[in-house]
C-alpha cells in the first residue's frame, strides 16, 4: 500500500537526470521549468494527451512511438486490437505529434509478425526492445538531419482503417455465440490484462490462454464440459474453445490441469 515510483523515474533518478512531475500539464511553473531546459526535441512514449503548449515547445517538435503500423490502429490499445482482429502482422511507428491523435507525419516504421499463439503481453515484451531501438534510430536521424517526414496519407491502402479504442469491460466479456477462432483471438488479445472473462458455475472466470478446434456439435454456446483431469472446454458457434490457463473468482491464476485437481463443481 505504498506509492511506488515507475521504472523510468527510478532509472532517471539513478542517473542524476532532472525529473519533472506536475499534477497538471498546463501548470505555469511546470511550463517554465520545461521551457528552461531549452530542449531541441521531446520524446513521448505511453503517455496521455499533451497540450499543444507542451508538444510544440521544442524547435524540432515532439515525437511519439506507437505500437502499430500507422495509419492502422490509431488509438489507446493497438497491440490488443491487432491480436483480437486476428492480424498476422503489426509493427511500430515513430511520428511527429499534432492536434489529432496518432495522425502526425510518419518518421520511421518497422514491421513484425504476430505469432499464432502469441498474447498481447508477449507481443508487448517483444515490441519494447524493437521500439526502443527504433526510437534511438529516429532521434539519431533527426539529429543528423537525415529523415524525411511523410504524411500518413502516403501510407494509406485500399483496406479500411482499423481503430484501437480503449478496452472496456464489455470488450472483455466472451460471447460464446461467436466463432471459436474469434474467441481464441479475443483471449490472446486481452491476456494478461485486463483478461477475457466468462462465468463458471455462477462465478467469474478469467481466461488467459486457450486453444480452439472447429467442430459440428449440438451443444448450446457457452456450455462447458470437462474430463475432470486435464481439459475444460466451452462450446462456441462452430467448435470448442479449450481453456488452458485461468483464474476463478477468489482463486489464483493457474493451469487448467491444476485447477481441475481441486475443483469438482464442473
Amino acid at each position: 500500500m505504498q506509492l511506488q515510483q515507475s521504472a523510468v523515474k527510478q532509472y532517471a533518478i539513478s542517473k542524476g537526470l532532472n525529473v519533472l512531475q506536475p499534477e497538471k500539464l498546463k501548470n505555469p511553473a511546470f511550463l517554465e521549468q520545461l521551457k528552461a531546459l531549452n530542449a531541441d526535441l521531446q520524446v513521448v512514449v505511453a503517455f496521455r494527451m499533451l497540450p499543444e503548449v507542451v508538444w510544440n515547445m521544442p524547435r524540432l517538435g515532439t515525437i511519439n512511438l506507437h505500437a502499430s503500423l500507422l495509419p492502422q490502429y490509431r488509438g489507446a490499445a493497438p497491440i490488443n486490437w491487432a491480436i483480437i482482429n486476428g492480424e498476422k502482422e503489426t509493427g511500430l511507428t515513430t511520428f511527429k505529434l499534432k492536434h489529432e491523435i496518432d495522425t502526425g507525419h510518419i518518421l520511421l516504421q518497422e514491421k513484425l509478425a504476430i505469432g499464432e499463439q502469441e498474447t498481447a503481453g508477449e507481443l508487448h515484451e517483444r515490441m519494447k526492445l524493437i521500439g526502443a531501438n527504433l526510437l534511438v534510430k529516429t532521434v539519431q536521424a533527426i539529429a543528423e538531419d537525415n529523415l524525411q517526414e511523410q504524411p500518413q496519407e502516403n501510407f494509406s491502402t485500399t483496406a479500411p482503417l482499423k481503430h484501437a479504442p480503449k478496452i472496456f469491460t464489455d470488450t472483455c466479456r466472451i460471447d460464446w455465440t461467436k466463432p471459436a477462432r474469434e474467441i481464441f483471438n479475443l483471449i490472446r488479445g486481452l491476456s494478461p490484462y485486463p483478461a477475457a472473462f466468462t462465468s463458471l458455475d455462477d462465478k467469474l472466470l478469467k481466461v488467459y490462454r486457450a486453444t480452439w478446434e472447429p467442430a459440428i456439435h449440438a451443444s448450446q454456446p457457452g456450455t462447458h464440459t470437462t474430463d475432470g483431469k486435464s481439459w475444460l472446454r466451452f462450446a462456441a458457434a462452430d467448435g470448442f474453445v479449450y481453456i488452458t490457463e485461468l483464474q476463478l473468482e477468489g482463486k489464483k491464476k493457474m493451469m487448467t490441469e491444476d485447477f481441475l485437481k481441486g475443483y469438482r463443481k464442473v
